[in-house]
């Protein structure tokens, strides 16, 4: 099997296995619907309300991008000052960790209070605010560990602050900051649900699970949450392509 077929096939083939275990332990326990969905129960479920998953699946997916795209930016600047500041470093890490630390299931009501109807620019804003902290940090510690020994070379070289950064720094802090956007997709998306459920003004994916735990429809429920994982997979994947372009010089193969 060649690494490319291989690639596709191992994370089918485990969907699949789990997909399957999934409906063997309804079955096992005789767990009625409305009690416990099987994987056979959410085909019916997406083919009834295939408009609401199109529409709301947009609603959800786009916002999830717009917080992200906005964490990634701010994140990374955020990053290059504590990088490159030890005094900012120091300053700026407890307020960070303290504000991450809070579970923004509590931020939720506050953000939808001060911008009441603003449900766009909230759900936004819940994405962003639970996803820049590791994208900060990771670009943090990849400049803060940067070698003194490239910085001075450089230096004696007559290489300006830009380039040591453009030559060194940046391609040095390529691999953490992957690494760091992996986990803020998936982070983005609970953020987005969070607010898309509990805001009274909800809408996308995370309202129609919303909808179906109020009518104790457990298909569509089940099916939302298939439909979240479709669309953080597909996210985190076009961050691994990403870093395939811009980082592969990093990646090592397994011995």
């Amino acid at each position: 099997m060649t690494r490319n077929l291989r690639a596709i096939a191992v994370p089918l083939i485990a969907v699949g296995v789990f997909l399957l275990f999934w409906e063997w332990l309804v079955w096992y326990h005789g767990w009625p619907r409305f009690k416990m969905a099987a994987p056979s129960d959410l085909g019916p479920a997406f083919v009834r309300h295939w408009d609401l998953f199109l529409k709301m699946g947009w609603q959800t997916l786009w916002r999830t991008v717009a917080g992200l795209l906005l964490a990634v930016l701010f994140g990374v600047f955020l990053g290059m000052v504590m990088g490159f500041s030890r005094t900012m470093r120091d300053a700026l890490y407890p307020l960070l960790v303290g504000f991450n630390a809070i579970p923004k299931a509590t931020v939720v009501p506050i953000v939808a209070l001060m911008f009441v109807g603003q449900h766009d620019f909230n759900t936004v804003l819940l994405a962003f605010m639970i996803s820049f902290f590791p994208i900060a940090v990771s670009v943090s510690i990849g400049l803060s560990t940067l070698e003194p020994e490239y910085r001075d070379i450089l230096r004696s070289l007559g290489a300006s602050q830009a380039t040591i950064f453009w030559k060194i720094a940046l391609p040095k802090t390529l691999p953490e900051f992957f690494g760091a956007l992996k986990v803020a997709v998936t982070l983005a998306f609970i953020g987005t649900n969070l607010m898309e459920i509990v805001s009274p003004h909800g809408r996308g994916l995370g309202a129609l699970f919303d909808s179906g735990r109020t009518n104790s429809d457990f298909p569509l429920m089940f099916a939302v949450l298939i439909a979240l994982a479709f669309l953080g997979i597909v996210l985190y994947y076009i961050v691994v392509a990403l870093e395939k372009i811009f980082a592969g010089w990093a990646e090592r193969s397994p011995g």
